[in-house]
């Protein structure tokens, strides 16, 4: 019986070094470099292909309890990124290349984790068994297990745009975070008359959509233009809000630092469906990009994801074939650290399966255990993927005090993580 992890993502990747750690043989797949997705560039293990942000450490947001959640659990991922990360206030961004390339030396490193380079088509039943393969499964892959789990939903999401620092006019733009949190953002504030010009240009703009599957975006991640269609304040009240700042400003566009040494920057929130020489002619019109040298446009590419309420165990197996177990976005959570954290549940777990043990349940006064029983236990026909959030909490914390509830919950879930290390 072997152990097989299908998918070299964030997800498969913690997967894999997890289950290493636990002394098990494991063989990880990634069809990569032989087959790429629409996006991924390189065949390096856990690439990042939309942001570079992991999102807040702030345990008072949900996400940045998560990564205390999986720091305190050993997340090699979390850890990595750590260790590469750039400035970027009180959000953990990284520097995407050190990011990967550094869990790439740890896997191939690791005398436990047989790599193999190829698309999976299939797999033995009785095997062990991660499906990782995130939102830009192959298509084959993805017929394959239509055929075991059914249903399936499809998604669009879009990635931001990336110029370089030198190609933009600083005169323009000024260093600082809302609400005095950080210096590390470049911000473009925008007068009355160069919002109107550029919320028209982009709800009139030209999108390429690919013509394979359905359009369906997801509301988490919309595409810049698509808000601005969404009426003419939908900008001002979304990522290009003005408040937050010691001086008022009609409307600010913000860039978040890509790399160590501030040579790059992402337009924070600008994920588009644009065509590039759209892209080129728009973003343009923003103060100070008139000369921006734009290294990476937006795209849009194919996100699927199975009904996780309708196949899925807590402890993240399936419930018809409990050696196969799902991991990342795949399951319909959203966001990196949720795959992180997917991936070190689902690699704890099948480590304990392998072993004889029985399976781990995160419980709810957790935050990656609120997220799984919510994805795994929700009553929706149709879930869209979710991210941690401080709505999944039991409801009985909703009859605390605000103003304390967050607290209490980050105080059970620390002291519940600490339990289940004597566990695992």
């Amino acid at each position: 019986m072997k152990v097989l992890v299908i998918g070299g993502g964030l997800a498969g990747s913690e997967a894999a070094l997890q289950i290493a750690k636990r002394g098990i043989e494991v063989y990880l797949y990634e069809m990569r470099p032989k087959k790429f997705t629409e996006v991924h560039k390189t065949d390096n293990f856990a690439e990042l292909v939309c942001s570079n942000s992991l999102g807040s450490l702030e345990l008072e947001d949900a996400r940045g309890l998560l990564k205390h959640e999986g720091l305190l659990l050993g997340s090699y991922l979390l850890n990595v990124a750590k260790e590469t990360s750039v400035p970027a206030g009180k959000a953990l961004a990284v520097d995407r290349m050190l990011f990967s390339k550094s869990i790439t030396e740890l896997i191939l490193s690791n005398p436990k984790i047989h790599v193999v380079r190829e698309e999976v088509l299939d797999f033995g039943r009785n095997d062990i068994v991660l499906i990782a393969t995130g939102p830009l499964t192959s298509q084959n892959f993805l017929n394959y297990l239509k055929t075991i789990f059914q249903d399936n939903l499809f998604f669009y999401d879009a990635i931001s745009p990336v110029v370089t620092r030198e190609s933009l006019n600083l005169d323009k733009m000024f260093f600082g975070g809302r609400y005095g949190q950080s210096s590390d953002y470049l911000n473009v504030p925008l007068t009355e008359e160069q919002y109107k010009l550029l919320q028209k240009e982009l709800s009139l703009g030209k999108q390429h959509l690919p013509h394979d599957f359905d359009r369906v975006f997801f509301e988490a991640c919309l595409p810049i233009e698509e808000i601005a269609r969404r009426g003419f304040d939908s900008l001002r009240f979304g990522p290009l809000t003005p408040k937050g700042f010691s001086q008022e400003y009609y409307a600010v566009v913000q860039l978040r630092r890509e790399d160590k040494d501030g040579n790059l920057f992402e337009l924070v929130g600008f994920q588009t469906a644009l065509t590039y020489p759209e892209q080129k002619r728009i973003f343009s019109l923003i103060p100070g990009f008139e000369n921006a040298e734009f290294v990476r446009y937006g795209s849009i590419h194919k996100n699927a994801y199975f009904r996780s309420n309708r196949i899925l165990n807590l402890d993240l197996s399936s419930r018809n074939f409990p050696n196969v177990f799902f991991a990342g976005q795949i399951t319909g959570s959203e966001g990196y650290s949720e795959a992180i954290l997917t991936g070190l549940v689902s690699g704890i777990n099948i480590s304990r399966f392998y072993l004889g043990k029985k399976p781990l349940v995160f419980p709810q006064n957790t935050m990656i255990g609120s997220l799984i029983h919510f994805i795994v236990e929700n009553d929706l026909d149709n879930p869209q993927p979710m991210r941690a959030n401080f709505g999944l909490i039991p409801k009985d914390y909703f009859s605390i005090k605000k103003s304390l509830r967050k607290q209490k919950f980050i105080e059970d879930s620390t002291n519940a993580i600490k339990k289940l290390l004597d566990e695992i």
